[in-house]
Formats: C-alpha cells, sequence, structure tokens
C-alpha cells in the first residue's frame, strides 16, 4: 500500500517545527528516520495530514561529553553512535545495542531520538535507557524540561512525551570506570525486532556486585526496568543462586504477547536466558 496524501513540511531550525506542530496539532505528526512512521503510514494506520521532517535540523546531530554525562542529539543516527570514539570511551553499551538493530541500511538512516521517543516497545534502545538512567530532552510551545527515561513509557506507542514536542537531545551519566556491560537479544533473523532481549549494566569491588541495572526488552507493552532482578545481584558475588533470582526476577514482571516469534512463555523463557548470558558477560567485562 501507498500512504494517504499529506502536506510535507522540512523545516530548518527547531523552533520552525515546533512552530509547525502548533499549529497543525493533531494533524501533523514527526519524521526522523521514518523506519517506524512510514511503514505504518503505508498500512495506513497513521494517516498525517502534515508531516514534519527533523532532518534539516542538523543542531540536532551531536555526540558530546559534557558535565559528567553524555550528551546525544536526537537526530543522530545509529551508524553515527557506532562510529563515535566518545560513545565506545564511555558508554559502550550503545556500540553493542546499536550494531544489533536491524541491518546497516537502516542504522544509517534511523535515529536514536525516533528509536527511544515514539513508544515502540520492539525498539532496542529504550530498554538500554532504562538501564543507564538517562534523560530525555523535550522542546515544545511552553520551551524546554527534561525527563527521566525510567517513567516515560506508558504503554504501547504513549508515552509521557505531550502533544506538539519534539525529542530533541538524550543525556546519560557516565558509567562507572571498569563498569560491566552487556545486551543480549535473540531475533529470528537480521533486521527482525527481538523475541527478547536484555541491557545489563554492572560496577564490581572486590569480586562483590556494588551496583547493578538490567532492562529488558519486547517482552511487555512498555520496555522494562527488572529493579528486583538487579537489586538480588548486589551483595553478592554473582554466584549460581544471586543470578538464579535475578532470573526468576525479570521472567515475573514480563508479559510479551504471543506472535510469530513465540508464544507468552517461550518469550518470557529466552528473556530469562537473555538475563542470564548478558550477567555473565558484563561479569566479564567489569574490572
Amino acid at each position: 500500500m501507498i500512504p494517504g496524501t499529506f502536506e510535507y513540511h522540512r523545516p530548518s531550525r527547531l523552533d520552525e517545527a515546533v512552530a509547525l506542530l502548533a499549529e497543525h496539532g493533531d494533524e501533523a505528526l514527526v519524521l526522523a528516520g521514518g523506519h517506524s512512521l512510514i511503514p505504518m503510514m503505508k498500512l495506513r494506520m497513521a494517516a498525517p495530514e502534515h508531516l514534519v521532517d527533523l532532518q534539516a535540523l542538523a543542531d540536532l546531530r551531536f555526540v558530546e561529553e559534557r558535565d559528567g554525562h553524555l550528551a546525544i542529539g536526537a537526530m543522530t543516527s545509529q551508524q553515527d553512535l557506532l562510529a563515535s570514539d566518545v560513545v565506545g570511551r564511555t558508554c559502550p553499551i550503545l556500540h553493542e545495542a546499536g550494531a544489533l538493530i536491524a541491518d546497516p541500511q537502516v542504522r544509517a538512516q534511523g535515529t536514536i531520538g525516533g528509536n527511544v521517543a515514539n513508544g515502540d516497545p520492539g525498539n532496542d534502545m529504550p530498554a538500554v535507557m532504562l538501564a543507564l538512567d538517562a534523560r530525555y530532552v523535550l522542546a515544545g510551545p511552553g520551551g524546554e524540561r527534561e525527563l527521566p527515561a525510567r517513567g516515560f513509557y506508558h504503554s504501547a506507542y504513549e508515552t509521557a512525551r505531550e502533544d506538539g514536542e519534539i525529542l530533541t537531545a538524550i543525556r546519560i551519566p557516565l558509567p562507572a570506570a571498569g563498569h560491566g556491560w552487556a545486551y543480549e537479544k535473540q531475533k529470528r533473523k537480521v533486521g527482525d525486532y527481538a523475541t527478547a532481549a536484555a541491557a545489563v549494566l554492572l560496577q564490581m569491588q572486590g569480586g562483590t556486585c556494588r551496583a547493578a541495572a538490567i532492562g529488558l526488552t519486547n517482552v511487555a507493552a512498555v520496555p522494562l526496568l527488572a529493579e528486583e532482578a538487579a537489586a538480588a545481584l548486589v551483595g553478592t558475588t554473582l554466584d549460581k543462586a544471586a543470578v538464579d533470582a535475578a532470573v526468576a526476577a525479570a521472567k515475573a514482571i514480563t508479559e510479551p504477547a504471543a506472535d510469530g516469534r513465540g508464544p507468552a512463555d517461550y518469550r518470557t523463557h529466552v528473556a530469562g536466558v537473555m538475563v542470564r548470558r548478558a550477567i555473565a558477560r558484563a561479569a566479564q567485562r567489569a574490572s
């Protein structure tokens, strides 16, 4: 199918984009990389009368280390992230997760802002952002505000972003030096969403886990922060009993839908396997 008719806008400044959304209200949608929106438009699941393309907003493309956090512009492509030495040095889990998104063509055009902003539970980066305790910067008619990723996702395709707002940047506290990280993902084929995936961050000291965070992808209507699972690791040597407890706690919060990737109980099982593998690899990397 082909999309319905719409008026195309390509603003060159952020304030122009915000003004267009304010002018056209519910009739307008924002286009970033387009890999989520355009397929929905082709299926007539989305039928905007006005399309506001952000590709010309060069000011929203950046990756910088600033005052103890990693700042990423929303229009930064996944490929730009993968090529960034700053990301590799400060937050390597973004490289690991980014390399598992779709395929090179998609990564060249898809943006980090689009991946985290539209509330698709199958996207990889939201769960990683939960584990990293990232914050999202949004611009709208009332000015700029900053929201935590934890709490941003309400249900499938529904977020805390208000009408007329545009996600402009992501701010990530720099993980501690020597932290361990891993993103484990099972998918049916290259380019597919995850059957289940897990992001794990660990801080170890003297063989004991001092801090942990676990995010889960595509096993509920929203990305999940597995707080009890992470808590089961803290204060332990990551022995089998602690890891088993973490896996069980992570599985307990999943609510996957049965689909072409498998029945619900299978996807929950896979989520547990991904958590176990991610813990093991993160522990190996922690120093």
